[in-house]
């Protein structure tokens, strides 16, 4: 392929559940001035299917649309792959959004920046109401470690694309097979083994998606909570990726109980706590301010960083602990775990 090649990008979108997400994606992708190759939708043992919304798009798009067992979202990418016929694979979650000009960045950069693996970052759309934009801050803040994944290195390392918004050559996909697991870190662990296989990564910051999060906080502490035993089972295949960052939502979260217990036994150490707690607080709320311009947001920032934090610690400590009493060499794949909603 030259260096002014127009790829054939196969989209891949595993979807469960959420046909309506799934129409607002198609949507934008109808809308793309370079137009994807195929469009492939698999729909993942889904209760509500989504065949109404792949019927009022097949005019529009070039469609493929299966259904199958639950196996997950990184087996059900694989499925779409095998069945894809371009020569670069775009994987999105269906909760993604896109502007027009999304392929035709991604196509420009793999012309002047060759690489066999991308991802690209997320943001809040203006749209979305004030608990998802405040989620969005807490995912994306360097205050609460989730702005790493939106850095261009990994913690001093190569960048891993992750699967809400990843592109890959055919080459790769042929090559590494697809995800090893279907839940439970199933793209970091992707791209930590195609890395390794010689393959280059990069990230594209043009290439940004409006990530759909979750619209309560109950919501956004299970899948944060599954997050942190995700981290864990990437540490299952690769031990030297688990970094001392990773155990910054573990700490916080112990901290945070040991300070109500503080309140009981220690007055003066609960103050100190307290008030090392709060000044962290305080920086998020200005932090959060600064990015949204948006008081409530900002207000609201503190609570989804909580949520994240102490959710994703939760996890993390339970899934250790697990690890801790396991056999050596267990893995797990996430096959027999459903969906984090």
């Amino acid at each position: 392929m030259t260096e002014s090649s127009s790829r054939r990008f196969s989209v891949i979108i595993p979807v469960y559940n959420r046909p309506d997400e799934l129409s607002e994606l198609l949507a934008c992708l109808s809308r793309q001035t370079y137009p994807p190759y195929e469009v492939i939708v698999v729909e993942d043992g889904s209760s509500v299917t989504s065949r109404h919304v792949i019927e009022s798009f097949r005019s529009r798009l070039p469609l493929f649309y299966y259904e199958k067992p639950n196996e997950g979202q990184g087996f059900t990418r694989n499925y779409g792959m095998a069945r894809a016929t371009g020569d670069f694979f775009i994987i999105l979650d269906s909760d993604a959004l896109l502007e027009p000009g999304y392929l035709k960045i991604v196509n420009d950069y793999l012309n002047s920046h060759p690489v066999d693996v991308y991802g690209g970052p997320d943001t809040d759309h203006p749209d979305f109401t004030p608990v998802q934009k405040a989620i969005s801050y807490a995912m994306t803040s360097l205050f609460t470690t989730g702005g790493i994944r939106g850095k261009k290195k990994n913690l001093g390392g190569a960048f891993h694309p992750r699967s809400f918004n990843m592109g890959l050559s055919r080459e790769v996909w042929e090559k590494t097979g697809g995800f090893r697991v279907t839940r439970m870190g199933e793209d970091i662990i992707f791209s930590i083994g195609a890395i390794r296989q010689g393959f280059r990564t990069a990230l594209i910051p043009e290439a940004f998606i409006y990530h759909k999060r979750r619209t309560r906080f109950s919501q956004f502490f299970r899948q944060l909570r599954f997050f942190g035993r995700a981290r864990i089972n990437i540490a299952r295949y690769y031990p030297e990726e688990l970094k001392a960052v990773h155990f910054f939502p573990a700490v916080f979260f112990s901290g945070l109980v040991a300070t109500l217990f503080l309140a009981f036994f220690s007055p003066a150490l609960f103050k100190i706590a307290s008030a090392l707690y709060g000044f962290y607080f305080l920086v998020i709320f200005l932090d959060a301010l600064r990015h949204t311009r948006h008081i409530k947001v900002a207000a609201l920032s503190i609570m989804a960083s909580v949520c994240q934090l102490s959710a994703y610690g939760i996890g993390f400590i339970e899934e250790g602990w697990k690890r801790i009493r396991e056999p050596e060499g267990v893995k797990y794949t996430g096959a027999n775990l459903d969906y984090p909603t």
